[in-house]
């Protein structure tokens, strides 16, 4: 079974939210307290999912709001750079600043993020700021849940997924959870469904849609079958991932064995590899093999975005685990 777009679109793929900095620690196996030198990366789930889908051959746009100073010029610069359309990256001019995302590498299972999100630049885009031709001039619109944790953001992504729905643009919603942006899992719930509700394509772990579903403890995948979307995909980690379809059809792929360096960004080149593969005309079950290939390139190594692979990396990778 295959997944269909509009072909007439010019962008493959327009992501909207969050870009900010990832300082990753440089030190393996050391606790933050005693680590004292960190890479710079860009991060944030939709800037990492447009990167990786640019370096697979993709054609990416952004929508957000960056900093006007040193990290927003750094953002900006990447993002182009790696072939991602920023004409849509708003400045902010009000003094936000970059969200910012320290990483610790203590061991291969155990990482931490230490996350500065007060107040920043990210979550004050407007939704006069969203262009509606530009969304309207895309396959899909590939939206973050983090962006719905705060207005004027939440908003905007609103709207964003309003002018998809009116362009017969695809809305791709990437649960993409963080606990410290919102204010209750009531909260949560709430605005996590409405967009569910609107979204052809929801892609989350088990934990993220028991958080949609405010409730704990889910092993019934049939809670999360029942749905508007096309398709629902869901992330076991280790064992692998499994694509429910609104026919009926169930599809699954196995996780592949790689050397773990660290467990962040796994997530974000799943994402940006399951999306390259359904629009490059793949069948669903080989799109759910990028996707796992993907993310078990980038746990190998040490950043998220710039660790993003290439489609043969991806193709090497599945067919010597084949």
């Amino acid at each position: 079974m295959k997944y269909t777009f509009n072909e007439e679109k010019d962008f493959d793929i327009v992501a909207i939210g969050r870009a900010c900095i990832d300082l990753n620690a440089v030190e393996y196996n050391r606790p933050m307290e005693e680590t004292m030198t960190f890479s710079k990366y860009v991060g944030g789930s939709p800037a990492n999912i447009a990167i990786g889908s640019s370096k697979l051959g993709l054609k990416a746009g952004f929508i957000g709001k960056i900093p006007d100073d040193q990290h927003g010029r750094f953002i900006e610069a990447y993002m182009r750079n790696t072939g991602v359309d920023t004409t849509q990256m708003i400045v902010d001019k009000e003094g936000h600043k970059a969200g910012l995302a320290f990483t610790e590498i203590l061991s291969p299972e155990e990482c931490s993020i230490l996350m500065y999100r007060d107040d920043v630049a990210d979550l004050y885009l407007e939704p006069s700021e969203v262009s509606e031709d530009y969304i309207a001039n895309a396959k899909m619109l590939l939206v973050s849940g983090t962006a719905l944790a705060k207005s004027p953001s939440r908003e905007a992504v609103l709207k964003a997924v309003q002018y998809a729905k009116k362009h017969q643009v695809k809305v791709v919603f990437e649960l993409d959870y963080r606990p410290y942006t919102w204010q209750s899992a009531d909260e949560t719930a709430v605005y996590y469904s409405l967009v569910a509700e609107q979204s052809d394509i929801v892609i989350g772990t088990r934990d993220e849609f028991d958080v949609m579903e405010n409730r704990t403890g889910g092993s019934n995948e049939e809670s999360v079958i029942d749905h508007s979307a096309d398709l629902v995909v869901i992330k076991h980690g280790v064992e692998g991932s499994y694509a429910y379809s609104k026919s009926g059809e169930v599809f699954r792929a196995q996780a592949y064995k790689t050397k773990v360096l660290k467990t962040f960004g796994a997530g974000d080149s799943y994402a940006s590899a399951f999306i390259y593969g359904l629009v490059s005309g793949k069948d669903i079950e080989t799109a759910l093999k990028y996707g796992s290939a993907s993310a078990s390139i980038v746990v190998s190594k040490h950043s998220s975005s710039e660790a993003m692979p290439t489609a043969d990396e991806i193709a090497q990778l599945i067919e010597a685990q084949s």
